[in-house]
């Protein structure tokens, strides 16, 4: 009986979320005010809040996992200076800065878990926002993604920083738990190498379990659930352990895949995080203190902008890019909850000021998007009308500084391989998505960079790096595959011209209309090729052949 009322609970508060969620879309919100609007109003209706607490964590945990998966040295070396200096001197200064303004009125300890909240900016909002304005590639675009991937990195020892605060006893005591903790870690470190860098790379790249598409999905969620509950198990965060498994699947080809594959799973508990977070929020208190909640948003969102733009200075960015990278960032993020709930619970903050923050991370989610929407606008009207020139700073964010030449080619069978060899004899080196392990070893073999995933997932090209690319070819020959690459590439990047393989006539048109650049018709070329040919041979041929080949043997 228990379970069916906690499932009544699960789906009110999913159904909650949808229905708030597109109120949200249609009012040009982000979807998750109304995830957190759905936990406010059906909170008190609700009969296993703590439960719901529990699966919630599911959704963070899962969250880190993917943002794991993310954090491969050759995305860093992509995003460029500011990805590793610039979003670990952001994450450290904001703390430091608002850390040591905040220790004059409360313990040092909660000043620092309170700086460690701040410094924290919202992926999902921020994200969600760029990818529908075609953005991502924009100056500011890489400047945020580049410091927000660190932030999120930053979750896990802050998480691990936080508890270590909230230790108490005596110096030995407290050093043993640490020295517990940091040994658990490392042991983790050790099992998760083993199973998530050598042994399900090679069971994916086994051609066995590829004949089941079924059991590479089980795969994927075993990977991350089975993370999670091991970290549990060992006494560690799950996030900790989600995070770390993703780190260790990131540098595999299937790391795409496999982020595709979660998806679905991680959408649901990702939604339930975000609505439970509503239910932490105290419709009461914040009105009667709402003053105080504009204050310190104003005072925090002043103070982020600030410190990115000095931040984005110092790595030689525009003043322009760098204050619309201030601006975009400037909102308190979606994992200063986990800090905040943590930090609560180990009683480093109280139940006021944890309401506090609760309160100013919600107003200051529901303000981000017309913050990230006006973003260069607003930097233009900051700064002096001398040193920004509206029309230079639109064309300058429409554009991006994406790399010159970077192709993205779709398939790697003799088609894929053949355009592969062109742009490689012009110097560049495309990267591949490749949906068969064995083929994709091929490519891999030629130290091309590989995403082994199906590209009709938008997943997979989000994963690949769609946003950034210049060019994406097209050479499978499923024509219907064909399409539903093209329009899910359109939807994620508009700018990108698709190049696509047609393989009979009668989907030509089709192509085109899901926003196919230039679709090269295979029968046409066939026809072509086959009637030069028939010419050439006639034309090659001895005189009685000719003759013969023409009908005018016996002249």
């Amino acid at each position: 009986m228990e379970f069916w009322v906690l499932l009544r609970d699960v789906l009110l508060l999913l159904a909650g979320a949808f229905v708030f969620g597109i109120v949200a879309q249609r009012l040009r919100q982000s979807a998750i005010i109304g995830y957190l609007l759905a936990g406010v109003v059906f909170g008190p209706f609700l009969f296993h809040a703590e439960a719901l607490m529990h699966l919630a964590e599911i959704g963070v945990a899962l969250l880190l996992f993917t943002i794991g998966l993310e954090f491969s040295f050759t995305r860093l070396r992509r995003l460029g200076g500011i990805a590793l200096g610039g979003g670990t001197l952001q994450v450290v200064s904001t703390m430091a800065l608002f850390a040591l303004i905040l220790a004059a009125f409360v313990d040092f300890r909660a000043a620092v878990a309170l700086g460690s909240m701040i410094a924290l900016s919202s992926t999902a909002v921020v994200m969600r926002i760029l990818v529908d304005r075609s953005e991502v590639d924009s100056p500011r675009g890489r400047n945020a993604l580049g410091i927000l991937l660190l932030q999120d990195v930053a979750v896990v020892p802050l998480v691990l920083l936080v508890t270590m605060m909230g230790q108490t006893g005596h110096l030995d005591s407290i050093a043993l738990q640490i020295g517990k903790i940091l040994l658990g870690a490392a042991g983790l470190v050790v099992l998760f190498y083993v199973l998530f860098y050598i042994l399900v790379p090679r069971i994916l790249f086994s051609g066995t379990i590829h004949r089941n598409r079924d059991l590479v999905v089980l795969l994927a969620i075993l990977s991350a659930a089975g993370s999670l509950w091991l970290a549990h198990e060992a006494g560690l965060s799950p996030a900790l352990g989600a995070f770390i498994a993703g780190m260790m699947l990131a540098e595999s080809p299937f790391a795409t895949q496999i982020r595709a594959d979660i998806g679905s799973i991680r959408t649901l508990f990702v939604t339930l995080f975000f609505a439970t977070i509503g239910l932490l929020l105290d419709p009461q208190w914040m009105v009667y203190n709402i003053h105080w909640v504009l204050l310190v948003l104003l005072i925090i969102v002043i103070g982020k902008i600030l410190i990115i733009y000095f931040v984005a200075r110092l790595f030689s960015r525009p003043p322009a890019e760098a204050l619309s990278t201030g601006i975009t960032l400037a909102q308190v993020g979606e994992f200063s909850f986990v800090l905040a709930t943590t930090s609560r619970d180990i009683a480093l903050i109280g139940p006021e000021t944890f309401s506090l923050i609760v309160s100013v991370t919600i107003v200051s989610i529901l303000i981000s998007t017309y913050m990230v929407n006006k973003a260069p606008a607003l930097a233009g009207k900051l700064l002096k009308p001398a040193s920004w020139d509206p029309s230079a700073s639109m064309a300058t964010d429409a554009k991006g500084d994406r790399p010159a030449g970077r192709v993205m080619v779709i398939g790697y069978g003799p088609a894929g391989k053949q355009v592969t060899d062109a742009l490689m004899e012009h110097e560049i080196r495309p990267e591949i998505i490749e949906m068969t392990p064995k083929t994709a070893q091929a490519a891999i073999e030629r130290g091309l960079e590989v995403h082994i995933g199906d590209a009709v997932n938008e997943e997979v090209l989000v994963h690949a790096g769609l946003n950034e690319t210049c060019l994406v070819v097209i050479t499978i020959p499923d024509p219907r595959m064909t399409i539903a690459i093209i329009e899910a590439a359109k939807r994620l990047s508009h700018k990108a011209p698709v190049v696509a393989r047609c393989r009979y006539h009668i989907f030509k048109e089709a192509m085109e209309k899901a926003g196919a650049a230039l679709v090269v018709d295979e029968e046409n070329v066939v026809g072509i090729d086959l009637a030069e040919s028939v010419i050439d041979s006639l034309y090659r041929a001895d005189s009685e052949e000719m003759a013969w080949a023409l009908g005018i043997s016996g002249v």
